[in-house]
């Protein structure tokens, strides 16, 4: 998020009554409270995009293609398009700690049903309640971090909170994969559940709470819109994640169809770690470069994807695109949220829930259009999916120079 304090007075206008974090209250930063935060970014992200590392596994087991098992990122997302807004608004004045316990709750709930279902609906509707747990989390986190940490250090908060993101696609869908492989998915998610209940005390313990936003303090979503810039970084945030999420969701799929089904862990190992890597390099250049940054990420990933729609694409072609694909996306998270809250301005906090949502719409989108294109045209169509995706994003990022990613912040 931004790294001003213009941002930290929107937030605290919306608050009353003022409370100080200790942290805060001494100028330094609440590691401890931040990295909590981050765990919870990490089991959002991971009971996300886990389906990805185990589809064939989970498919089968389900007892349907994996067109449909990829329907569990489609029905998570969706849980969080349609919820996020309205959860948002409705839970405006609970208090945070108790809006982010509630939230870790939610996952440990879901995750446990999809571990023990032999239901394709049940388990599908598991899911969904995973997504609306995440509406509540993706609102809420951002935020958190930025407001319990000093001015001169909100942007290193929120990247510090944003690096379980890049955690869980490095090493989480990978364990997660491996695990799979050694005792069965099942047992992935319920690793997804202990973690989430040991959190819940993390959070209990260590996190500061904070009071919600005073009555009226979200701006109308149509005020929202209008505003110069919302636009474009709402554009950008869905065509960029639809591309995104038709791949991933499906990476297994594809590697099968390239003879690479047994390096599925090992290309979301290499992948994830480039995201890492893709996220520190933003952390220390956002402030400076959002706009090269978004425009330089988008023509990696588009490289990757091109890289990968080779005919004759072998393990390191396929290595080298993972590592430019994660290089590119990594830092997107933490670019498009600053984007949005800069350009929302004094309405930052309903440009992001906006984000969040259109977001997750994106996700349900790419499961399924991944879906039909698997079935219908085979694996090999989704890299060229994902070429023609970037062209519009590349567009609209280089066309928004004086409002949404301004070449000056």
């Amino acid at each position: 998020m931004a790294n001003h304090p213009t941002a930290a007075a929107r937030s605290a206008a919306h608050t009353e009554p003022a409370e100080i974090p200790a942290p805060l209250a001494k100028g330094r930063m609440p590691l401890l409270a931040l990295l909590a935060l981050a765990t919870a970014v990490f089991v959002t992200s991971l009971t996300e995009t886990l389906p990805a590392g185990v589809l064939p596994a989970m498919s089968a087991d389900l007892g349907v293609g994996e067109a449909a098992a990829g329907q569990a990122v489609t029905v998570y997302a969706l849980g969080t398009a349609l919820t996020a807004v309205p959860l948002a608004a409705r839970t405006a004045g609970w208090r945070r700690k108790r809006l982010l316990l509630t939230a870790v709750a939610g996952f440990a709930a879901a995750n446990t049903v999809t571990a023990v279902s032999s239901s394709y609906a049940l388990t599908l509707g598991a899911r969904f309640l995973a997504g609306v747990a995440a509406g509540l989390a993706w609102a809420l986190l951002a935020g958190y971090a930025r407001r319990i940490a000093p001015p001169h250090l909100q942007g290193r908060a929120v990247a510090v909170a944003m690096t379980g993101i890049p955690l869980a696609l490095s090493l989480g869908v990978p364990a997660g994969t491996f695990l799979a492989d050694a005792v069965g998915w099942r047992a992935a998610f319920a690793a997804m559940t202990v973690i989430a209940v040991a959190l819940l005390g993390w959070i209990a313990l260590a996190v500061p709470d904070l009071p919600g936003e005073a009555r009226g303090g979200r701006a109308p979503v149509a005020r929202t819109l209008r505003t110069p810039g919302v636009l474009p970084v709402l554009a950008v945030t869905f065509t960029l994640v639809l591309a995104h999420t038709v791949l991933y969701t499906y990476v297994a799929a594809y590697l099968g169809h390239l003879g690479l089904a047994g390096s599925t862990g090992l290309v979301l190992l290499v992948f994830g770690a480039a995201s890492l890597a893709g996220i520190w390099f933003t952390g220390r250049h956002i402030d400076r470069a959002l706009r090269f940054l978004t425009l330089g990420g988008t023509i990696l990933f588009a490289v990757a994807a091109a890289g990968l729609a080779l005919p004759a694409a072998g393990t390191v072609l396929v290595l080298t695109a993972a590592v430019l694909w994660g290089l590119g996306w990594g830092g997107a998270p933490t670019l498009l949220q600053t984007a949005a809250a800069d350009a929302g301005g004094e309405h930052a906090d309903t440009a992001q829930t906006l984000l969040v949502s259109l977001w997750n719409a994106a996700m349900a989108a790419g499961g399924i259009a991944g879906g039909v294109l698997l079935d219908g045209l085979g694996a090999g169509a989704l890299p060229w999916s994902v070429l023609a995706l970037l062209v519009p994003v590349t567009m609209l990022v280089a066309g928004a120079r004086t409002h949404g990613f301004p070449a000056r912040r």
